[in-house]
């Protein structure tokens, strides 16, 4: 609201880009945030996005910088928690550690607290006190028997913080838990249990190897290819190859530049009418282009 309509517009292109780009283009995500960045750098919004964005990709330096702005924006403590984090990712856990006894910790609701719990104990963990981990994460959260957005999370913590510690009973039982309360997959507990229980899962559809059945079928000519000859003589002639055996090839996916054209419009030529630099160079389109079809060896 403290921007001009057209430069609020062109902002908020950006970070709903960023929105849509964290979890799957992270570096993607960060060249969006950093457009917003230099448009408007006194947005509590951009710092906090801009912030959530370098945390995504490991910049926990430029992502605590961009939490701390924010928060001085806005005299918000939700951050606290992620700004702890950064900490650990900077090879700090004492300081995570000792934020999670400051008295913003007691301003944080029930999820923000959860989440500094998590935080203090993945740094009881950097520091080698395993054991302490395990307390940590102790709590009427951990026993409660209601399901919240943070439960699953908390419950496969718990449950890997035993492993850690060598009581794998209890672990099993803890993951057994996460994964019942963990409705939308936000973790891996049933690959945890199925490691646990010493199941390997194996794919149905990958193809069979070369020397198995169907290849001893083939060499004795009673495979597929023998019943599709014999097709092929009921249904008459095959038709003349005329081409040169090529499969057609299609225009390919598009890159990640079209979507900055659609997604940004007006923002990209805000920046660049202002001299502002381009976001941070976006990871090329890698995706092989189907080769060609083998030739037609049909005599």
């Amino acid at each position: 609201m403290s921007l001009p309509k057209t430069l609020a517009e062109d902002v908020a292109r950006n970070l709903v880009m960023v929105a849509r780009l964290l979890d799957e283009d992270p570096e993607q995500a960060y060249g969006y945030s950093r457009v917003a960045l230099r448009l408007a750098s006194r947005v509590a919004a951009v710092r906090e996005a801009a912030g959530f964005a370098s945390y995504a990709t490991g910049k926990y330096a430029e992502a605590l910088a961009e939490f701390r702005a924010a928060r001085r924006m806005t005299g918000s403590v939700e951050l606290w928690p992620v700004m702890a984090d950064c900490e650990r990712g900077m090879g700090r856990p004492e300081r995570a550690l000792a934020m999670a006894g400051e008295p913003e910790v007691q301003k944080l609701d029930r999820a923000g607290q959860v989440e500094m719990r998590l935080v203090a104990a993945g740094a009881r963990r950097d520091m080698g006190q395993a054991d302490a981990a395990v307390v940590t994460l102790q709590g009427p959260e951990l026993a409660s028997h209601s399901v919240q957005p943070w439960t699953a999370r908390l419950r496969y913590a718990y449950a890997d913080a035993l492993l850690a510690v060598g009581r794998e009973n209890e672990a099993r039982e803890w993951f057994a838990k996460a994964l019942e309360a963990d409705q939308g997959g936000t973790t891996d507990a049933s690959d945890r249990l199925a490691e646990l229980d010493g199941v390997e899962f194996v794919d149905a559809l990958a193809p069979e190897d070369e020397s198995g059945p169907a290849a001893e079928d083939a060499a004795a000519g009673d495979g597929p290819d023998a019943a599709a000859g014999d097709r092929a003589d009921a249904a008459g002639p095959a038709p003349v190859d005329e081409g040169d055996g090529s499969a057609a090839v299609g225009a390919g996916e598009q890159g990640a530049g079209d979507a900055v054209e659609a997604g940004t419009g007006a923002g990209a030529d805000a920046v660049t009418d202002a001299g502002a630099d381009e976001p941070g160079d976006r990871p090329a389109d890698t995706s092989d282009a189907p080769g060609a079809a083998p030739e037609d060896d049909r005599s």
